[in-house]
């Protein structure tokens, strides 16, 4: 059989990780793991050129929201998404997604407490039992219309989407389970 090499390069999907602070080794290593995906480091506004799916990962929201702005990624990133682009915010990347106005979610920050007070739970996602690692997480209060709740813990949604954005208050990162990644991973090629 003979392979077509520019048939195989156009099935890679192409998944940027912001890298400017937060769990980006995490998401990597869980990306490395789902056949057909390439991971791009998103350090400047041309790296996310040629992506179809961006992660915003969890990290310090305040330090991150800070270095979008200096690096002018915030306006770029909102620009890609009205265009498209699909993106998951996990944690802090989840309250930035908000923050930006980019999905349509009230969040309060460290809402379950401290570093101390972090802790593991078992979630439905996807019609899959998925582990659940919390760490100083937010909490989403309200959802507007058109917000879908795909996972709640104590009747709270911890996983959401709206169009094109996906929210994670958890790190689907920090644990074996790639349903969350897998879903995300599916979401940017229905968009691509």
């Amino acid at each position: 059989m003979i392979w077509n090499k520019s048939l195989l390069v156009d099935k890679i999907m192409k998944i940027g990780i912001l890298d400017i602070q937060g769990s980006v080794e995490e998401h990597e290593s869980a990306l490395s793991k789902i056949a057909e995906v390439e991971t791009i480091f998103v350090k400047t506004v041309d790296d996310l050129q040629n992506i179809q799916g961006l992660i915003i990962p969890g990290g310090e929201s305040t330090t991150i929201g800070k270095l979008l702005k200096r690096f002018g990624l915030d306006l770029e990133i909102k620009k890609r998404v009205d265009s498209g682009m699909v993106v998951w915010g996990t944690c802090a990347g989840a309250i930035l997604l908000s923050d930006l106005g980019l999905i349509d979610v009230e969040i309060e920050r460290n809402a379950y407490g401290s570093q101390l007070n972090s802790f593991e739970t078992g979630l439905d996602f996807d019609n899959k039992k998925i582990p659940g690692v919390f760490i100083r997480a937010p909490k989403i209060l309200e959802v507007g219309e058109g917000v879908e709740i795909l996972s709640k813990h104590n009747n709270h949604p911890v996983a959401v989407k709206q169009k094109n954005i996906l929210l994670t208050t958890f790190h689907p990162e920090l644990t074996d389970s790639m349903v969350v990644h897998e879903y995300f991973i599916n979401m940017s090629k229905e968009k691509s």
